[in-house]
């Protein structure tokens, strides 16, 4: 039983230092919207079995930089994202391979960037809302697509390949539950 213990407080911090990375990461200095979070929130929902854990994951580790980067009136939308993004996670969770990992997350930045910028058109009052108006919202963020969706397949490749190499080091990890 202790070595069970062992293995959990493993994998728990395992899963600690993988929030920390994500926190470390938006820190630097990466271009726009090149960020974990996306590939976490991916991860989260693809690796951990205990659903509001998976779901924490990402939001703990957005919070807490968001304290420190600063707070805005979209957050909830951001958020209510990446909890979608989860959801994918979730649902390729029996899915082998890395090609289901690189399409989810390219389609987690394809939701990043509909959902998100669609509340920008509609709240922010920068944009007429008109068909223009959503057209032009959308081609101005076309240049922080082209980060998300190099930061979410970047950051996905290390989370998922540096936990495959963890699993197979330590294969305890592969069948303990989180």
């Amino acid at each position: 039983m202790s070595s069970q213990v062992g293995f959990f407080n493993l994998r728990l911090l395992s899963i600690i230092g993988i929030i920390v990375f994500a926190i470390v990461m938006r820190f630097l200095p990466l271009p726009v919207n090149f960020s974990p979070i996306g590939a976490l929130a991916l991860f989260a929902g693809f690796t951990i079995t205990n659903r509001l854990g998976a779901f924490a994951l990402p939001m703990v580790a957005m919070l807490l930089t968001d304290l420190v980067i600063g707070l805005h009136d979209l957050m909830w939308v951001v958020y209510a994202t990446f909890a979608v993004i989860v959801a994918v996670g979730i649902f390729l969770r029996d899915q082998k391979g890395a090609l289901p990992k690189v399409a989810g997350a390219l389609l987690a930045s394809v939701l990043f960037f509909v959902v998100t910028n669609f509340a920008v058109w509609a709240t922010s009052g920068m944009y007429p809302l008109t068909q223009e108006g959503l057209v032009s919202c959308y081609l101005a963020a076309v240049p922080f697509f082209k980060n998300q969706v190099a930061g979410d397949l970047v950051f996905a490749a290390v989370l998922f390949t540096g936990w495959a190499y963890l699993e197979k080091t330590v294969p305890a990890l592969a069948t303990a539950r989180s």
